[in-house]
């Protein structure tokens, strides 16, 4: 989820006991502002393969950049580039 949604589907959704994957799909889907954002959603119900591990190649040419302030929760891989 885009993290600049995050105030305004709190907003639609303040208040409503979560009872079904449906109800809150519909009101992410009604989320809207008066500058024009609407909100689409797409469930992706995918079973994710866990425990996958990675070529020892992969791992030499990502490079891990840890979040500042919450490095323990935020980061991001960035491959790089190699000859």
């Amino acid at each position: 989820m885009e993290h600049r949604l995050f105030p305004h589907i709190t907003r639609a959704c303040q208040g409503v006991i979560f009872t079904s994957l449906n109800l809150v799909k519909s009101l992410m889907e009604k989320t809207h502002t008066n500058k024009g954002l609407s909100v689409f959603v797409n469930v992706v119900d995918k079973i994710y393969e866990i425990g996958r591990n990675v070529t020892d190649d992969f791992k030499k040419n990502i490079k891990i950049v840890f979040d500042e302030y919450l490095p323990k929760w935020n980061y991001r891989a960035v491959p790089q580039l190699t000859n």
